[in-house]
């Protein structure tokens, strides 16, 4: 696999976490990888074969989807090589990005004139021109597309969320966005279709999954405690909810991986 992340020109800044690239080759048959949850929302286009597969079923994804927030993994089944483009945004702007209601499937076919590229960058991908595919997401996120409004009250409350590491009470977020927590909740609930609280814990969850990927502690019960949680078990049943499985287990996992 070969990952690449690239960071959007500072005037998408405010909307947009980053642009990134993902390729995989699997020539000797079908393969699947986990899509994990964490705090941000991404607009997919991808060039190859892909399903998702849930609950024993393999649903066709269209190119482009959106993925929001998700409450647990899904699988992605795919048969030789398969390129992805995605567009990680916050879950605060994701919607008015693409003038969408937060409502529905956390995963879902984007119905907008942004999913009129894929042609374009499929062209691209082709000649293994990723520069000039990420050029023009650029370009029409520049300057076709109409400037999303943003609700500058979840905004600001989702940004110290995130430089909090999701471990930070509705009441301080209410009072780093200006706001009463009623107004925070409201606005959060409109812009992201989620509570301020669910957006924590997802922002949680993924502090703590890249914690043990990358270099996994000797001692969970501290990092449970460095992370906010009220103990090492409260650490273990918010992570199983989200992944399905124990931090001890995914660190296990890790450790057998070619990648780890």
């Amino acid at each position: 696999m070969h990952h690449q992340e690239f960071d959007p020109p500072d005037a998408l800044r405010d909307l947009i976490r980053c642009f990134w690239h993902n390729r995989r080759d699997h020539e000797a048959g079908p393969s699947s990888f986990d899509v994990m949850p964490d705090g941000y929302a991404e607009i997919v286009f991808y060039f190859g074969a892909c399903k998702m597969a849930c609950r024993g079923m393999a649903y066709a994804l269209p190119s482009p989807f959106m993925v929001g927030l998700l409450g647990q993994p899904f699988t992605v089944e795919t048969e030789g090589r398969l390129e992805i483009i995605g567009i990680r945004c916050h879950p605060w702007t994701v919607f008015e990005l693409l003038g969408l209601t937060p409502e529905g499937d956390a995963v879902m076919p984007i119905t907008h004139a942004i999913a009129g590229l894929q042609a374009r960058l499929a062209a691209c991908m082709a000649l293994g021109r990723i520069g000039d595919a990420l050029a023009e997401l650029e370009r029409y996120l520049l300057d076709i597309l109409p400037r999303p409004r943003i609700d500058a009250t979840a905004a600001r409350a989702g940004m110290a969320l995130r430089e909090a590491g999701g471990k930070l009470p509705v009441s301080q977020a209410a009072a780093a966005a200006h706001a009463t927590v009623r107004t925070l909740e409201r606005k959060f609930k409109q812009s992201s279709g989620h509570t301020v609280r669910d957006v924590a814990g997802l922002i949680r969850f993924e502090t703590a999954r890249n914690r043990l990927w990358r270099d996994p502690p000797p001692d969970l019960a501290a990092l449970a405690q460095e992370l906010g949680y009220a103990d090492q078990s409260h650490l273990n049943r918010e992570f199983k909810r989200y992944s399905g499985t124990t931090p001890a287990a995914f660190v296990r996992q890790r450790r057998r991986s070619p990648s780890g």
